[in-house]
């Protein structure tokens, strides 16, 4: 996973056949290229929003 620093506040999942972008906040997926399995990734997120928040205020200067 990795971040960007622009709205909405958003990671991006790199899969081997794609990549997903997420919202943080609602987990709804915003855009996708590819075939990716974001089943572990979007489970993961749920259970650690709170790390995914810290990170995005770190990154986006927020």
């Amino acid at each position: 996973m990795f971040f960007a620093d622009h709205n909405p506040p958003h990671f991006h999942v790199l899969g081997r056949g794609g990549a997903a972008q997420v919202a943080i906040e609602s987990l709804e997926v915003i855009a996708i290229s590819g075939r990716v399995d974001l089943r572990e990734a979007l489970e993961w997120a749920a259970a650690n929003r709170d790390v995914l928040w810290a990170k995005w205020n770190e990154l986006s200067g927020s």
